[in-house]
């Protein structure tokens, strides 16, 4: 699998995408839909409505890469999201445990420190 770095975001779309789309449906979707830059290097997984089917779109700077995967028998549990959202951030390790076949409903983050993103630091700052 690819070597995502720390400062690229997961986005996972919580509505069901038509699994037809190749590169430019699923980017006018990152674009349109989810209101993000298709450029930008993150990472934007798309499934299907029957939950066995996904698509992962990702910008390297020089072009786009679609990977997909079709399960044999089973589903990917998606995280479920209120009819407003249209997109999940999800961090890398969650993103390993979807593509694993675990169910994150069922599992849960412990509170601990968590350093700001660099963008978030540096909207706290006051100006000397």
């Amino acid at each position: 699998m690819f070597g995502f770095g720390p400062a690229t975001r997961i986005y996972l779309a919580t509505g069901a995408t038509d699994m037809r789309k190749g590169f430019n449906g699923l980017y006018g979707l990152v674009r349109d839909q989810l209101g993000c830059d298709p450029e930008s290097g993150h990472v934007f997984l798309f499934s299907n409505a029957r939950r066995n089917r996904l698509k992962l779109l990702v910008y390297d700077h020089s072009g786009l890469w679609i990977c997909s995967k079709k399960l044999d028998g089973g589903r990917f549990r998606w995280p479920g999201a209120e009819a407003a959202v249209t997109k999940i951030v999800l961090s890398h390790e969650e993103l390993a445990l979807l593509l694993g076949g675990i169910d994150l409903a069922e599992t849960g983050r412990r509170k601990w420190y968590r350093k700001p993103l660099m963008e978030e630091s540096e909207k706290l700052r006051i100006p000397a």
